[in-house]
């Protein structure tokens, strides 16, 4: 689209997907991103030779940030075949953070999540999709929408106890997270780091069912470690498979668990303090061998890991000390009791 739509063509091509958009409604159209702020619902958002007809923004999905709304990330459609995108804008922003002692500071890069877009290309973890300049050479990325829910809603729905879902869903949840790593060391690979590794940016597409990365935007500078960041990330989602969700000291004290006075401050997670990262602990069925690498991430870790190889290294050691499929409950038939990915959605919404 090489010169901007009028008013009477935008409507049309709105009406072919919103049959209901009204014949008189006046639509703002925009080449323009600077400003996100003024992009707003039922505008039209032109880059290259696509239109973008904008719904809604994005909102925020984790610690009670449900409804913070994300300006710079609008959610769209496609004006040329009615496909839903994610279309993200460009923010600055900047912050530091403390991992034990080591001070990352973490910053938003349009430019490098367009160089992972294109790297990616169509794996099948990570988000696709491609990035563009708008006329004032804003970094625009235009995103395929994933239909599917977070890794860390899917397992905070499970309603199972704590062993039954450690032995029968864990092993399946696993060989997934496993190949979501194996992405991270293909990033890593080709000098680039996910920046924002957090078990709400993987989502289980619904159709495939493979976990995928989303939000590669963040960046960080380290002077030991480009990748540690990464790392760090990686550990806590582990963490928080394997609990089936954080398990936190306030929790176990509430809950006058017997375990809490087992509980030493080297026993804590080395980003959150309040959660536990010595999990044996808490569930003593948990393999010594998965439980040697939690503590990696823990307070009273004396080493960390340096690569994912390292990661993935150990975590295939546990499964081979456990069997493939990862049950250890005595006296059962683990090839039917270990549920796979899809037996853990059969007859249930996965939306």
């Amino acid at each position: 689209m090489k010169t901007m739509p009028n008013q009477n063509s935008t409507r049309r091509m709105i009406q072919r997907w919103f049959p209901n958009f009204p014949n008189d409604r006046l639509v703002e159209i925009h080449s323009d991103t600077t400003d996100f702020f003024r992009l707003n619902y039922d505008d039209v958002v032109v880059l290259g030779e696509r239109a973008y007809f904008i719904r809604q923004n994005a909102k925020e999905g984790r610690f009670g940030l449900d409804d913070e709304e994300k300006f710079w990330v609008k959610r769209a459609f496609d004006l040329e075949d009615g496909s839903r995108k994610i279309i993200k804008l460009v923010f600055h922003e900047r912050f530091k953070t403390l991992i034990g002692d080591i001070e990352f500071e973490c910053f938003r890069s349009p430019r490098k999540e367009a160089r992972i877009l294109e790297l990616a290309g169509d794996h099948k973890n990570f988000m696709h999709g491609y990035a563009i300049t708008d006329e004032k050479g804003n970094i625009v990325r235009v995103l395929d929408f994933i239909y599917g829910k977070p890794l860390s809603i899917m397992v905070q729905d499970i309603r199972l106890d704590h062993e039954t879902y450690f032995h029968r869903m864990f092993p399946a949840i696993l060989e997934r997270y496993i190949e979501c790593i194996q992405g991270i060391r293909f990033l890593h690979e080709h000098e680039e780091n996910h920046g924002d590794i957090r078990r709400d940016h993987i989502i289980i597409d619904r159709e495939s069912g493979h976990y995928r990365w989303i939000d590669f935007d963040f960046n960080y500078r380290q002077r030991e470690s480009i990748f540690s960041y990464d790392l760090f990330g990686l550990g806590n989602i582990l963490m928080f498979l394997v609990g089936k969700g954080d398990v936190l000291l306030s929790n176990l004290s509430r809950e006058k668990h017997p375990a809490l006075h087992r509980i030493r401050a080297d026993d804590a997670n080395i980003v959150f303090r309040r959660r536990v990262a010595n999990l044996r602990k808490i569930y003593p069925y948990i393999p010594e061998s998965l439980n040697r690498i939690l503590l990696h991430f823990s307070k009273g870790a004396n080493w960390f890991y340096e690569s994912a190889d390292q990661f993935l290294e150990d975590l295939e050691g546990y499964r081979k000390s456990v069997g493939r499929n990862g049950s250890s409950f005595e006296g059962r038939d683990n090839e039917t009791e270990c549920e796979t990915f899809e037996d853990m959605f059969e007859g249930k919404d996965r939306r």
